[in-house]
């Protein structure tokens, strides 16, 4: 793998066992993951979200008007959200629930995502292991789980604090370059702490409700030991499907929360009315906490 001494500690280390590995192209996983869930939906989404992939398949194309064209979905008008890494799957449905409080003729909102590693290589040391995964999902007026409560933020401050170089080279030789892993480790980590703090009891705070009302916390596959400092920042265990889903699947960028979301409902762990908590960050760098309530 060509890993120097740290990159082979960090692989060691950071409770990834498994990861997937997909022959399709992120444009591709992204069109066959919405064509899968378009003939189950019972009308068009009026609109259609994608949240872009690392780096799309060609320059100057639409993946999102070419995920549509897969799914067959001739009335959606479809666009791409860009610019926040993985916490794109968290803005792109706290969009989604605005979009259709504007508009009370919009009935749903379609999203989709799909996750490849940049280059070859799939380990980003000292970040996670990248995996191969696609999601669509619907924000659905009436639907089940209820968003209730939403926050994003993002600090330009660690904008290129990873890049590829991409001009450089062929894909195949394409490196995420970290221009400081102390400041990732440190700096970045002190700002997730306070923002992701300060959001959580921001959006406890929009609907009145309290930490103990938290039926299950939710955040994205980074390493394990993300999830140790995460639960002692918030004083509440990250549920175990999202420990579950990073050995087996390792790091799926914005599909993270997606999966380990569907998961949690799946798991009837939250009963109807119970809050289920998801965090989201990325180090470009952007925060989400979003509560979802189950019905």
């Amino acid at each position: 793998m060509g890993l120097d001494r740290d990159g082979r500690d960090f692989l060691a280390n950071c409770g990834i066992r498994t990861v997937g590995v997909l022959d399709e192209t992120s444009g591709e996983l992204a069109a066959r993951s919405l064509a899968e869930l378009a003939p189950t939906l019972p009308a068009e989404p009026d609109l259609l979200i994608l949240v872009a992939a690392r780096a799309p398949d060609l320059l100057l194309s639409s993946e999102a008007t070419r995920a549509q064209a897969a799914a067959g979905l001739a009335g959606t008008a479809a666009f791409t959200l860009d610019g926040l890494g993985c916490t794109g799957s968290s803005g792109a449905w706290g969009l989604a629930a605005d979009l259709l409080r504007a508009d009370p003729r919009r009935t749903s909102v379609g999203i989709v995502h799909a996750s490849r590693p940049t280059g070859a290589g799939r380990v980003r040391s000292p970040v996670s292991i990248n995996g191969d995964g696609a999601f669509a999902m619907t924000v659905q007026r009436g639907g089940s789980p209820v968003l209730r409560a939403h926050r994003l933020q993002t600090d330009g401050a660690f904008h290129d604090l990873f890049h590829v170089d991409y001009k450089q080279g062929p894909w195949y030789e394409w490196q995420e370059e970290c221009a400081s892993p102390d400041r990732y480790r440190f700096e970045l980590a002190l700002h997730s702490r306070e923002r992701l703090g300060s959001l959580v009891r921001d959006v406890l705070d929009d609907i009145e409700r309290k930490p103990s009302d938290v039926a299950a916390v939710v955040m994205q596959n980074v390493t394990a030991g993300a999830y140790d400092f995460y639960e002692a920042l918030l004083g509440m265990p990250i549920h175990p499907a999202c420990r579950d889903n990073l050995v087996r699947y390792g790091h799926l960028g914005a599909m993270d929360v997606v999966l380990n979301l569907r998961d949690v409902l799946d798991s009837g762990d939250v009963d109807p009315g119970g809050l289920i908590l998801v965090l989201n960050n990325s180090p470009v760098a952007a925060w989400a906490a979003t509560l979802w309530e189950v019905r």
